[in-house]
């Protein structure tokens, strides 16, 4: 049915995805500006650290690391399907408003880049105790911080560094 064991993780990845992005834009309205967008992504990142299930979810995070790290066919497969994920948040920033200008895609894409290691870290440190302190607000302030127009924002398309 899947082909093999990484078409089998794949699936399995995709299908925990998906509704995490209708979950995504009902937590984040179309309408909102870049900050207020950010923030209200990063309210919604965090509470899904105090689902039932996010133990389960870091052991499986965890799990499929440790095995495409061990298997380039999975690791193309799970990065692909990072990949996905990441377009959309970056089509969902895209356009919007900040500082009187309109988000590019290039920018949007530093800023889900920078928002997905910001997440996964804090995400697990909430989930294992090692960040008791790092509550919505903290989420959505250093998400925030991020989208500022002195880091990924002002950056240029072509800029190398």
């Amino acid at each position: 049915m899947f082909g093999s064991k990484g078409g089998l993780v794949a699936a399995l990845v995709t299908d925990r995805l998906r509704p995490h992005q209708e979950e995504i834009e009902q937590a984040v309205p179309a309408e909102l500006a870049l900050l207020e967008a950010v923030g209200a992504f990063a309210r919604h990142y965090r509470r899904s650290c105090d689902a039932p299930a996010a133990t389960s979810a870091l052991s499986l995070q965890i799990t499929l690391l440790d095995m495409a790290l061990h298997g380039p066919e999975l690791r193309s497969r799970l990065a692909a399907t990072v990949q996905t994920q990441e377009r959309h948040l970056i089509a969902w920033f895209t356009g919007r408003s900040h500082n009187g200008q309109i988000v590019a895609p290039h920018q949007a894409q530093r800023l889900v880049t920078a928002l997905r290691a910001l997440f996964v870290g804090l995400a697990q440190g909430v989930t294992l105790g090692l960040a008791p302190e790092a509550d919505e607000r903290f989420f959505a302030d250093t998400a925030c911080a991020l989208a500022s127009s002195a880091t990924l924002l002002d950056q240029d398309a072509d800029a190398s560094g």
